[in-house]
């Protein structure tokens, strides 16, 4: 039988398996699961309620970036019915890797939750554009020698962060739906336009 669960995987990896990883353990997931809740139960973006709802956050979630850098694009259910996609994560992992040496990393999900959950509150179609999502030692090392504004022990290091930016909202638009998700940190960066989202303490800076 097709169900909801089986439909869903097989759209997110093209095969009829139910592969499932365990939810990261995360202090924010309530918070989480109201941002998404909020988005199930409004049809425009609705910041103050994003972490008002504990319950229903629905059954399925997707995320759609694509990255300039390497010219690759993901459209992707990720979980569905409490479980996130195995074969779904493992593409991510790739999708996010540091782009100048291909090496990857374990993606923190809670991070994924995060973005896709801004996602659904800017209430928009077009995907993410990752600019930095994993970053190994070796390229952390390298921008911090060119810029004084890159972190020694940076969440980028964990799989913990990705830089991301829209065409169709401003940072300032961006930084609010991520911040409304009160599971981590949000960093504006307007004058390079991207958002930093990652899921570190909540806290947020730049303008």
């Amino acid at each position: 039988m097709n169900t909801p669960r089986n439909i869903a995987v097989q759209v997110a990896t093209g095969q009829a398996r139910n592969m499932a990883i365990e939810s990261s353990a995360s202090i924010s997931r309530r918070a989480l699961l109201g941002a998404f809740a909020a988005t199930a139960l409004v049809s425009a973006p609705t910041y103050t309620k994003a972490a008002g709802f504990l319950r229903n956050a629905g059954d399925i979630r997707r995320i759609k970036m694509y990255s300039a850098r390497t010219g690759e694009k993901i459209d992707m259910i990720y979980w569905v019915e409490g479980s996130y996609i195995k074969d779904a994560v493992t593409e991510l992992n790739h999708f996010m890797r540091d782009w100048r040496n291909d090496l990857t990393h374990n993606i923190d999900l809670r991070t994924i939750d995060i973005m896709a959950a801004s996602h659904n509150l800017l209430d928009v179609k077009e995907p993410y554009m990752l600019l930095s999502g994993y970053r190994s030692p070796q390229t952390n090392a390298m921008l911090r020698s060119r810029s004084s504004g890159v972190a020694k022990n940076s969440l980028h290091l964990k799989g913990q962060a990705a830089d991301l930016r829209l065409d169709s909202r401003s940072v300032n638009q961006m930084a609010k739906a991520a911040s409304a998700c009160r599971a981590g940190g949000v960093g504006r960066y307007s004058g390079s336009n991207f958002v930093h989202m990652d899921c570190g303490p909540v806290r947020s800076w730049g303008s």
